[in-house]
């Protein structure tokens, strides 16, 4: 089987030691290493692993013919753009299982019109991975509130919506939210 492990471990700017100390159970860099470069093989389950390590799906680690990547022609940061050392190929972005998609059809906040957001759903236990991040979530009567959720207090959850000035809303006991993850933005 031919992975993407290495590529897409780069294009997160992790070194070897990086995702073998994420992984669950951690494992050593020379073991990630053999699984890059094929000498040992890898199987479905250190696909998971090694996939929750990097945050992406296991499904964005198999190099599929028809699977297309985007070269990088440059890194930029605060002291410029610069040319790579290395190739350096992203994987574009898949939406998984269960995702919500934003629309944004109004600039608001760091949003502008023409923006698509992607959310993942939690269900009541995991609201607490949202906690200073955007969330979408749903109100009475099929509306809902975006924002950014800054508090919970047993089944209440607070969250400051998008814009100047707003004032934080209170939810009571909303069946469930959904994580802002993946902003798609044209230019």
């Amino acid at each position: 089987m031919i992975t993407a492990i290495r590529e897409v471990r780069r294009a997160k700017g992790m070194t070897l030691d990086d995702v073998a100390r994420t992984c669950v159970p951690p494992t050593t860099a020379q073991t990630i290493g053999r699984l890059e470069t094929g000498t040992r093989t890898v199987s479905v389950g250190w696909l998971n692993r090694i996939a929750a390590a990097l945050g992406v799906e296991a499904a964005d680690l198999v190099k599929l013919r028809d699977h297309a990547e985007l070269p990088v022609a440059a890194l930029l940061a605060a002291d410029g753009a610069h040319a790579p050392t290395r190739p350096i190929l992203v994987p574009p972005p898949r939406a998984t299982a269960g995702m919500v998609g934003v629309a944004v059809t109004g600039g608001i906040g760091d949003y502008r019109a023409g923006d698509t957001v992607w959310c993942e759903p939690l269900a009541p236990d995991a609201f607490a991975g949202a906690l200073n991040r955007d969330v979408l979530v749903p109100r009475p009567g099929g509306r809902f509130l975006f924002g950014r959720l800054i508090g919970r207090e047993g089944d209440r959850l607070q969250v400051l919506p998008l814009g100047a000035g707003q004032r934080q809303q209170v939810v009571s006991d909303p069946p469930w939210i959904a994580r802002a993850v993946t902003l798609i933005r044209g230019l």
